[in-house]
């Protein structure tokens, strides 16, 4: 077969090798770049486009790490309470990240046919959507914080004060949302850069508020937990005015116009059923996880403790890998849409061995130093020994989950959402959730059998999905 990806750079060296050569293009990749990703070398596009998407969320699991960092200081149910709370935020991830997936297949396909226009009304009717996706989690949060806290078996503590936190994070869900999907159109624009910009200006804004007004430094008065959630809401508030200014100023690769705000039929149908997929296959992973939450609360505030702190440091570490694998989805979005589908699948194969072996070196750091990571957020020997065995067991599954990362986002980006929703539905619901249960309860492991659990199912599903990614159906997709 006739190697169509050797296309020579619209400028610039086609490989970063030199000291100098690098600099300059993590400076571009930093900055942001016109180039044409449809054109440039593979291993160029995937730098250029890694480096901000990966900086980009490595900020967001600062942010994350950070949080978690000052509420511990609080004491045990405290960080319960984040956790407890993150369950219910994984339904609004599912719809949110789902539209998200769909806004960037769309907006990387326009832009791979050179259709800027409707690109940029695609991106509006996406804001629309993310407004009304809000609502629901909105009132939830403002009028049934309790009940919600309550029925994930929460202790006294939380039900008396971890709810307020409950309610400032779920109430003021929208900048979550909206966050999410405009950060999804520059990415899927290929102005990667800018998202990575915009997190870094309202996460750095979170970080620097919470100590302040979790513990009541200076004139501000001590707010304890919901102190955090005061300072995430204000910080992604900022984020998300920061969004809509340069969205519609004009980015280097796509720009709003006021003149498209308004209902667009025909393109907020495409969206919402292109979403439906990626929407379905977050509901599918994170309601199992909320599950496996409630199993681990059956266990004790230590066992969810410990469970949530190492997801924390899990997504921290994950960080890197998921940037590599959105600038894949992005890669394969833009040139199916530039009608040259053996440049994505190459760019595929490319990403995912950069992903596999940096995979490989944090699975390293989880098997010989899970105990002093868990050492860093919490003193408590029990919280810390939980969470430090789960580090250990994913560091056995890392080399695999690579490659489900980013085959799963090579679907994503092509616009094939159902097939990812199907595979998380047997995988995750018929497989995780019940050897969970049954190695957790029936066997008596405890935490032990959930953990052993999700390390059985996924890395099972990031098997057979590669696998199903080589069939190559993805190529054939419309959005």
């Amino acid at each position: 077969m006739k190697d169509n990806t050797a296309i020579a750079p619209a400028s610039g060296p086609t490989n970063p090798s030199s000291n100098s050569s690098l600099w300059q293009e993590l400076k571009n990749a930093i900055r942001g770049t016109e180039a044409d990703y449809t054109k440039i070398d593979i291993k160029k596009a995937i730098f250029l486009l890694a480096v901000p998407m990966i900086l980009e969320l490595v900020m967001e699991s600062t942010f994350a790490v950070v949080d978690i960092y000052f509420v511990g200081k609080l004491g045990a149910s405290a960080v319960a309470t984040v956790g407890l709370t993150e369950t219910y935020l994984f339904l609004l991830y599912s719809v949110a990240i789902g539209l998200a997936t769909a806004v960037t297949a769309i907006i990387a396909r326009r832009i791979g046919e050179k259709n800027n226009e409707e690109a940029g009304l695609s991106a509006v009717q996406s804001l629309f959507l993310a407004l009304i996706a809000s609502i629901p989690f909105t009132v939830a949060g403002i009028f049934f914080a309790k009940d919600l806290m309550g029925l994930m078996g929460a202790d006294q503590w939380v039900m008396d004060h971890g709810y307020r936190y409950t309610q400032w994070i779920l109430g003021g869900n929208a900048v979550i949302t909206l966050l999410f999907v405009m950060n999804a159109v520059f990415r899927g624009a290929g102005d990667a850069a800018i998202a990575m910009h915009v997190l870094w200006i309202a996460n750095g804004i979170n970080i620097v508020l919470d100590p302040i007004l979790i513990f009541g430094w200076g004139p501000f008065p001590e707010l304890g937990i919901e102190g955090a959630a005061i300072a995430t809401n204000t910080g992604r508030g900022f984020g998300v005015c920061m969004q809509l200014w340069i969205l519609f100023k004009g980015g280097k690769h796509i720009r709003a116009k006021l003149s498209q705000v308004y209902w667009d039929v025909k393109t907020m149908t495409n969206i919402v059923r292109t979403s439906l997929g990626g929407i379905g296959q977050m509901i599918v992973a994170m309601t199992s996880w909320i599950i496996l939450m409630r199993i681990l609360a059956g266990v004790g505030s230590e066992a969810v403790a410990g469970s949530t702190i190492a997801l924390r440091i899990a997504m921290f570490t994950l960080m890197p890998a998921w940037g590599l694998s959105n600038a894949a989805g992005t890669l394969v979005g833009q040139n199916l849409g530039a009608g040259n589908p053996g440049r994505a699948e190459a760019a595929v194969w490319k990403t995912g061995f950069y992903n596999m072996i940096f995979l490989i070196s944090v699975s390293v750091i989880y098997f010989f130093f899970n105990g002093t990571l868990m050492e860093f957020f919490s003193d408590n020997k029990r919280v810390t020994a939980i969470g430090g065995e789960w580090l250990r067991i994913l560091s056995y599954s890392y080399f695999m989950y690579g490659w489900w990362m980013v085959s799963v986002q090579a679907f994503n980006g092509a616009g094939d959402t159902k097939t990812p929703t199907k595979i998380n539905l047997v995988f995750f619901w018929l497989i995780q959730i019940p050897l969970s249960y049954f190695l957790a309860i029936t066997l008596g492991w405890e935490h032990s059998g959930v953990f052993w659990g999700v390390f059985f199912s996924e890395t099972s599903v990031g098997v057979f999905t590669l696998w199903l990614f080589t069939r190559g159906g993805w190529k054939t997709v419309k959005v």
